[in-house]
């Protein structure tokens, strides 16, 4: 949940989710972009005895089981990052949470991979809302999230996945979101 914005008469409220299309994403597809094609490059290198690298020298590099190996490790790093920029491109995980109040309906949207289920979208009735929940846990993989406790469906994420909120825009988001729909606030 990056933005929150109501519409002039407060009865829209609307969240945007960042999805894939975050820096450390960004970053990630570049370096295994570098390390694929250089493995790939290597293992190339050593079965033709020419140079294909711009730095060093793989030719010296025995085929087998070397450069076989090289090779290996290089497709599958390409192909990992070829993975990583489609999911930029696509924006998986991306999307919006919009809050109607003139409507009495909430709207969840997500988008994900190419084919049927490309747009996810859950709508359902604020007046089956609970409570909204805050999770806050520490230790070695921390999470922060909020849910929205809905009548018969559980709790359903509201927050990125990813890199973990900061405390002050979690309590801060969820507290705005509670005060919106007129419900309970809980984990705090």
């Amino acid at each position: 949940m990056a933005t929150l914005t109501a519409s002039a008469n407060n009865q829209i409220l609307r969240q945007e989710v960042l999805g894939s299309r975050r820096l450390s994403n960004y970053l990630m597809a570049i370096v295994v972009a570098i390390g694929g094609i250089g493995f790939l490059l290597a293992g190339i290198s050593s079965y033709t005895h020419m140079n294909l690298l711009p730095i060093g020298s793989a030719t010296d590099l025995i085929f087998f089981p070397q450069g076989l190996a090289m090779t290996f490790y290089g497709v599958a790093g390409v192909l990992l990052c070829l993975y990583l920029w489609l999911t930029i491109i696509l924006d998986v995980g991306g999307g919006y949470n919009e809050f109607n109040q003139e409507t009495g309906k909430i709207k969840i949207f997500r988008w994900g991979f190419w084919g049927k289920n490309r747009q996810v979208e859950l709508v359902n009735l604020i007046k089956d809302v609970q409570a909204v929940k805050v999770e806050i846990r520490e230790g070695l993989n921390p999470r922060r999230r909020i849910y929205l406790k809905v009548k018969g469906k559980g709790d359903i994420p509201l927050t990125r996945v990813g890199q973990p909120m900061a405390l002050s825009e979690l309590e801060n988001q969820g507290a705005e979101l509670a005060k919106f729909l007129s419900v309970p606030l809980e984990g705090l």
